[in-house]
């Protein structure tokens, strides 16, 4: 590995390494637009030049790889001119947008100039060059074309990502422009990239635009539930609302990237119809009930059902949706509290959902089907246990996260399950299957708990909760562990990372996995 120094610092780097990156090893920041290491290097906005000694002139760090015995200043006198320079030729042009620019609070154009510049524009007010604002490009995407500094990330992403080149730049020296091509809007399912792309606020979300200030937001490292990619996001909240999903680099996932569908999943998770009581059928309709009285019922009812039935006339299914950690407490309670073997996995996806792509994009909308899996929970168990109903064998369900009035439609349902005497419904919305049930319990969506999904390929990751869940929801490993207690006396855990120590050490195709090894990436189950 080669050895050089930065700054008087020493840095071991790797041999394909440039010096944005090695400088990155021991701390030191050179500034930079158009470099990102999802994209070729370009070099064009020369924002990185530093010296290196023995080069007859400053080198762009971008695209210097390092070298044995290399010496490199950052901070010399050369580099911080040349800084300068380019700053205030960036800047020439440029809006005073700062005050109602979305960027701002992320903006690398404030920050470079407050870290490298702060000096003065010589560039008098009314000689700037106007182009085009507020441009909606498609997509869901909107361009200022005064505020691009012209790095290229964008036109790049849509050459050398998705392959669908939509943006293009136009003109030539100051009056250069990113653009459309006349009537060929922005069309692919990854456009969102080309926001979290952009340093500057040139491209912004529609969505988004003028709804949070993004100093008042809060940043917690999450998966997407959108498909079985699991891609690796940060959620943006604020005050138990979210304004936005954020991809998150995962080399062994979805890389710097993610899909427009999932970027824009999180609005069905906190809808008007978000449950925040427990439930229970009176009369022909739901009225609310304390927790402690709901689970004294259900308990009353599974007891009862045991004792004239037998354990296996109550079954449960768990949605492909439930994580690692819940999917695993409701198998728990049904082989030790219950006594039942009759669980069964749902794993659908609604009818016009888009299919696989050469990218990220996943057919199968659950995030957690191959957990479920890798828990030895039956994919196609529903059959048996509509038969087991018909058959007058199955007298209660318990659903955990499954609307299967919407996955089977409210006539099939009827005709697999009419015949249930009673049903218990943990879910996060007042969905259809609510509608139908003796019992419904509020639970956390997944933004709102700990736990773990595990993806297609077998990877483990880590979710985390980014607030609590509305009014009297809890999580749902919490409402297992509180019907488990009621109905043994036993102590079941209810934290996230106590049901996953659990599982890890119950479950044969967890074993070896712990908190630590899942890390930040998240980790392949064993031998898979």
């Amino acid at each position: 590995m080669p050895k050089l120094t930065i700054d008087g610092k020493e840095v071991d780097a790797g041999a394909n390494l440039n010096l944005i990156q090695a400088a990155e090893l021991v701390g030191i920041e050179i500034p930079h637009y158009c470099y990102h290491p999802g994209l070729t290097i370009v070099g064009n906005c020369r924002m990185c030049l530093v010296e290196v000694e023995k080069a007859p002139k400053l080198q762009i760090a971008c695209n210097t790889r390092v070298a044995e015995g290399m010496v490199v200043h950052t901070k010399s006198d050369k580099a911080k001119t040349a800084q300068k320079a380019v700053l205030e030729f960036l800047l020439i042009n440029h809006p005073i947008d700062c005050p109602v620019c979305d960027q701002a609070g992320e903006c690398k154009l404030q920050d470079y100039y407050m870290d490298y510049d702060q000096q003065p524009s010589r560039f008098p007010l009314p000689e700037k060059n106007h182009k085009g604002k507020a441009i909606d490009i498609g997509a869901g995407v909107m361009l200022d074309q005064e505020r691009c500094i012209l790095c290229a990330r964008c036109t790049r992403f849509f050459d050398e990502v998705t392959k669908t080149s939509e943006l293009a730049i136009f003109e030539r020296s100051d009056h250069n422009r990113i653009d459309i091509n006349p009537g060929q809007p922005v069309n692919n399912k990854y456009a969102g990239n080309v926001v979290d792309i952009c340093p500057v606020g040139a491209l912004t979300e529609k969505e988004f635009r003028f709804r949070m200030r993004v100093w008042y937001l809060h940043r917690t490292a999450s998966v997407c539930g959108g498909c079985e990619r699991g891609c690796a996001i940060d959620i943006h909240h604020h005050r138990g609302r979210i304004y936005r999903f954020k991809p998150r680099f995962n080399p062994g996932v979805n890389s710097y990237w993610m899909c427009d569908e999932g970027r824009h999943s999180f609005p069905a998770l906190q809808t008007e119809t978000r449950l925040t009581s427990p439930l229970v059928q009176s009369e022909d309709q739901l009225v609310t009930e304390p927790w402690g009285e709901g689970i004294r019922r259900a308990a009353s009812i599974i007891a009862d059902y045991k004792r004239r039935y037998g354990p296996n006339s109550i079954a449960a299914v768990v949605d492909a949706q439930s994580t690692n950690e819940e999917a695993f407490a409701l198998k728990q309670l049904m082989k030790t509290a219950i006594g039942s073997d009759r669980i069964a996995t749902l794993s659908w996806s609604p009818p016009g959902a888009s299919g696989d792509d050469d990218l990220l994009i996943r057919a199968n909308k659950n995030p957690n089907a191959r957990g479920l899996a890798a828990l030895a929970i039956p994919a196609d168990g529903l059959d048996g246990l509509a038969a087991a109903v018909a058959s007058g064998e199955l007298k209660m369900l318990i659903a955990m996260r499954a609307d299967l009035v919407r996955a089977f439609g409210e006539e099939e349902f009827v005709r697999r399950f009419g015949a249930l005497d009673y049903m218990l419904v943990l879910s996060s919305d007042a969905n259809e299957t609510c509608q139908m049930a003796n019992q419904v319990w509020p639970i956390a969506a997944y933004p709102e708990i700990d736990g773990s999904f595990t993806n297609f390929k077998g990877r483990v990751q880590r979710i985390n909760a980014a607030f609590p869940p509305p009014g009297a929801a809890i999580a749902g490993i919490e409402a297992i562990a509180r019907l488990g207690h009621a109905l043994d006396g036993v102590d079941r855990p209810s934290s996230a990372d106590a049901v996953f120590a659990s599982m890890t050490a119950a479950e044969p195709a967890f074993k070896g996995l712990s908190l630590a090894t899942l890390g930040e990436h998240g980790a392949e189950l064993p031998g898979n």
